[in-house]
């Protein structure tokens, strides 16, 4: 990158030290934000956005309140990975997650074509294991993943153990039975031979109840599969819902792991600055 077309409109770091967003200004003069996650090791995870904003609507979502404005060029994409590189100085981006704004898989050919430089010996470098695709689930671009880059991680933000209950928290569900997602995901961790993440929000109410996580334990029962709960985190715009105890989740991840699956309990990174899981968004 001998010229960036984008620049660091600003960046904050969290209390501890652990966690940097940062605002970047695209070409456009539109904004997006990146998250760097740092661990032991000088090693470094970076989430990264490939959207303005978001189409689909999740209730528990702050970038969804945006709506969508545009998608970011594979260029755009990789600047992010540039701008985390200075600002680490010394430390290594060993991962990165296409968990920041926008659906990564609503902007195909872009992210395509980024994750195709990520793991490019040339490039990027990263190892195929270490750069995952989140998507709420566009099944027909799953299958095109498949196809196009079996290698790289996938992981379905399913939030709800049945169709009736994930309608309610995720409007872009309506037309796209949880049945399809999961076909289309064994069809990923078949290609792959590796296995493929569960992301699942935990919100108090219907889809944490124990009831839920027996229905999730079934749902995943068999499949090589990780399941990530992800406490919700609270935002400016979302105040109405809450996350359930620390108690209650860690009888849900029991309850869930006694089906065969491994379950955990994602850490939280960033609350303070408004950089963790949900809480992305930016005034246009």
């Amino acid at each position: 990158f001998a010229t960036l077309t984008s620049k660091v409109q600003s960046y904050r770091t969290s209390k501890d030290g652990s966690t940097t967003k940062i605002a970047v200004e695209l070409q456009d003069g539109h904004v997006v934000e990146s998250v760097l996650m740092r661990h032991a090791g000088s090693r470094a995870t970076l989430c990264v956005s490939s959207q303005v904003g978001c189409a689909m609507g999740c209730t528990f979502c702050a970038t969804g309140t945006m709506g969508i404005r545009g998608n970011l060029t594979s260029g755009e994409i990789l600047e992010q990975l540039v701008h985390a590189s200075r600002i680490l100085a010394f430390d290594l981006i060993r991962n990165v997650v296409f968990m920041g704004m926008g659906e990564p898989l609503n902007n195909y050919a872009n992210v395509l074509a980024a994750c195709r430089a990520m793991i490019d010996r040339r490039l990027w470098n990263l190892a195929h294991n270490r750069v995952t695709v989140s998507t709420v689930g566009v099944v027909s671009r799953i299958r095109d993943l498949t196809r196009d880059l079996p290698e790289v991680n996938l992981a379905l933000s399913l939030h709800a153990p049945n169709q009736k209950m994930r309608e309610a928290i995720v409007p872009a569900a309506k037309g796209t039975p949880i049945e399809s997602l999961i076909e289309a995901l064994d069809a990923h961790m078949m290609a792959k031979k590796k296995r493929a993440m569960i992301e699942y929000v935990m919100l108090e109410g219907d889809t944490s109840t124990i009831e839920a996580a027996h229905q999730l334990g079934q749902l995943c029962r068999g499949r090589q599969l990780v399941v990530n709960l992800i406490p919700y985190n609270k935002t400016d715009v979302r105040d109405k819902l809450s996350c359930p105890s620390e108690e209650h989740m860690q009888e849900f991840r029991s309850i869930v792991s006694s089906y065969g699956s491994f379950c955990s309990i994602r850490r939280t990174m960033g609350a303070d600055i408004a950089g963790a899981c949900g809480q992305l968004v930016v005034e246009q």
